[in-house]
């Protein structure tokens, strides 16, 4: 299996770099290949615009998902959303790293999924949901939250985690065709002690030895 993991976090000694760091290890260790883009270390910009491309399609008023169409195309990707873009037709599994930040992706993360989830090349024409261009293909978040779980129940202090991922759930992943595995989360790591986030690492480790047969959430869920 060909694994895909998009990661972000400014500080690499944090949880979110031993969680990366633990699932890159224990991937391999079944035989499994991996691939990660660390958009941090890439100092990808989230920024779109015309050097997305290297082709024009209109040189006068820039309308991005006509350019990526005519990118699409002509073979007219950058050469770094290019190579995204090509992880992306790759993998089997992709797994987004990444810290909860008001409640959404980080700026880098988000800027990624405007800039790589490109119109022509992974939607469009018919392609969406279940006849997306990843159909097959299976998507997870790994991610950490500041509060406690119990802040992110129904009734919690921050309201239903599930709620506040169903935008990147239904509208990025499930939208171009991956079929979304239920997240993992590690909630409030930063107010755990050592021994309490080593077992959060293991936890993820014992999670990760499963993914083969892990069934994906039903539409309707998310």
């Amino acid at each position: 299996m060909n694994i895909f993991i998009v990661y972000y976090h400014p500080e690499p000694k944090s949880f979110n770099g031993a969680l990366r760091d633990t699932a890159v290890t224990t991937l391999e260790s079944q035989g499994y290949t991996v691939r990660v883009s660390d958009l941090h270390a890439q100092d990808f910009s989230p920024i779109s615009g015309r050097h997305n491309f290297t082709t024009v399609q209109n040189e006068n008023y820039f309308k991005q998902q006509l350019e990526e169409i005519h990118a699409t195309e002509s073979g007219g990707f950058s050469e770094g959303i290019e190579t995204e873009l090509k992880n992306l037709e790759w993998c089997d599994l992709m797994i987004w790293q990444f810290p909860l930040w008001w409640f959404g992706l980080p700026a880098p993360l988000k800027g990624w999924v405007d800039r790589v989830f490109a119109m022509g090349r992974t939607y469009g024409n018919g392609k969406f949901y279940q006849d997306g261009v990843f159909k097959g293909k299976r998507a997870m978040l790994s991610l950490t939250t500041g509060g406690p779980e119990a802040a992110y129940l129904p009734d919690g202090f921050n309201g239903d985690i599930m709620g506040i991922l169903r935008p990147i759930h239904r509208g990025m992943l499930a939208f171009v065709g991956f079929d979304v595995l239920p997240p993992h989360i590690a909630y409030g790591p930063a107010h755990l002690d050592d021994s309490e986030r080593t077992q959060l690492l293991a936890d993820y480790e014992q999670r990760l030895l499963k993914l083969e047969t892990e069934q994906s959430l039903t539409i309707g869920t998310y």
